[in-house]
């Protein structure tokens, strides 16, 4: 048994990147460093769930940059059920895959982040950072313009099925990606606009045909948050009250949606 704990323990070290750490005092580690540490201790264990409650809360934003991304090695490569507690939408957008929704000890909503995140009725994010997580995978490379098309699917392989008129992508900036490779898209309201026909001439490059499914009245009267459909693809696009007004946009209007920016979550 204490062989293979420790190798379980090297496998942790080796996952962690922490090797070149172990000989160091623990005063001599950053913050980041200490939590990469303290998660190889509790992998050590070999538990069957593991329990990370806001483990990020105390550190600043250029040491939390560091250690997400070996908390999405640490969900990719062992398969272990994390439950993870966080206050923080950045981290839900790139850890999550289910979604528990808590307030005053009572669960209010849980399903696939996706769903969860872009439900108006539950706004988990509010001001300009209200949007909706999107999950695909590169379906094409432009190399003259450093861009790749993501294939939007929920389908559990990353592969939508070709010629299906529903499936959704979008274009977003090239930073190494590969064909094949899944990834998830952050496109907030304030970024989606709405025609009732589709642009032309125009320097924006997503343009997705969607229904309106729902129309949300804002704190500020001035302005109204839309759930729009665009195949499988869920959007949320924050317009001023009078631009709804005045395009005539119900439940159920056809129109098109703008997206001018997409960020990769990374």
């Amino acid at each position: 048994h204490a062989r293979n704990q420790q190798m379980v323990l090297e496998e942790a070290v080796a996952l962690l990147g922490i090797g070149e750490l172990l000989h160091r005092r623990t005063d001599q580690l950053s913050g980041g460093e200490r939590q990469r540490v303290a998660i190889a201790r509790a992998l050590a264990t070999q538990p069957k769930l593991l329990l990370l409650d806001e483990p990020l809360a105390s550190l600043d934003l250029a040491r939390k940059k560091d250690i997400l991304p070996w908390l999405e090695k640490l969900r990719d490569e062992l398969k272990i059920p994390m439950l993870y507690v966080t206050h923080a939408a950045d981290e839900v957008v790139r850890l999550a895959d289910t979604l528990v929704v808590m307030e005053s000890g009572q669960v209010r909503a849980v399903g696939p982040v996706t769903e969860v995140l872009s439900n108006t009725d539950l706004p988990l994010v509010v001001g300009d950072d209200v949007g909706a997580l999107i999950e695909g995978y590169v379906q094409a490379l432009d190399k003259e313009w450093h861009l790749a098309q993501v294939r939007i699917s929920k389908a559990s392989s990353g592969i939508a099925v070709e010629g299906n008129p529903t499936v959704a992508s979008l274009w977003v900036r090239d930073s190494g990606l590969q064909i094949g490779q899944p990834v998830r898209l952050r496109v907030l309201a304030r970024d989606v606009s709405i025609t009732l026909e589709k642009a032309q001439n125009t320097s924006i490059q997503n343009h997705l045909p969607c229904v309106v499914e729902s129309i949300h009245a804002e704190p500020h009267p001035s302005r109204v948050l839309l759930r729009l459909r665009c195949g499988e693809l869920l959007l949320l696009a924050r317009v001023t009250a009078r631009g709804a007004h005045d395009l005539g946009l119900q439940v159920g209007t056809q129109a098109w949606a703008q997206v001018k920016s997409v960020a990769l979550v990374k």
